[in-house]
């Protein structure tokens, strides 16, 4: 009989799954609308009242999305404040959707990243996976193996779409 051989795991292939970079904390959108004055404008006074007896313990170690849906005009120093109140809370906050939160988080855990790792490696880097990457950490981490990768491909070890691989000197 002949014997099956698995040639993908005898491969040097590594792979790069973006899902394990996916932080963990829960995502909230704080909107400044509930702030504002019959839903125009934003008190000073108001609003000052409101963040010495807002509990931000609420926020503790969640990512927050800073944003107005209302469409009136909020001056900058009200989303400082609210960021500073945020600060020591939150673990990361944003002005922006979601999206650009999610954004931001992605952006801190490819940062953190040992590009070093992947020296002179043939990468995949993982798709299709279970939880949605934003496609900038796609973008993002190319970035960041391009410098150092013999290679790079995308999808499963199995069946990748070659995307880089590095001149021969």
């Amino acid at each position: 009989m002949d014997e099956i051989i698995n040639r993908v795991a005898q491969s040097a292939l590594v792979s790069f799954n973006l899902e394990d970079l996916k932080h963990p904390g829960e995502r909230v959108v704080y909107d400044i609308k509930d702030n504002l004055f019959h839903g125009l404008i934003l008190r000073e006074k108001d609003f000052r009242d409101f963040i010495k007896t807002h509990d931000w313990s609420q926020y503790d170690g969640k990512n927050v999305a800073i944003v107005c849906s209302a469409d009136a005009i909020v001056p900058t120093w009200a989303y400082m404040l609210l960021a500073s109140k945020l600060q020591g809370h939150a673990h990361r906050y944003v002005f922006g959707n979601l999206d650009a939160l999610e954004q931001e988080l992605f952006h801190e855990a490819i940062a953190a990243v040992d590009a070093e790792e992947y020296r002179d490696a043939k990468v995949v880097v993982k798709g299709c996976g279970q939880d949605p990457v934003p496609t900038y950490a796609y973008v993002a981490i190319m970035q960041k193996l391009l410098p150092v990768a013999a290679s790079v491909m995308y999808g499963e070890p199995c069946s990748t779409v070659p995307l880089y691989k590095r001149p021969k000197a």
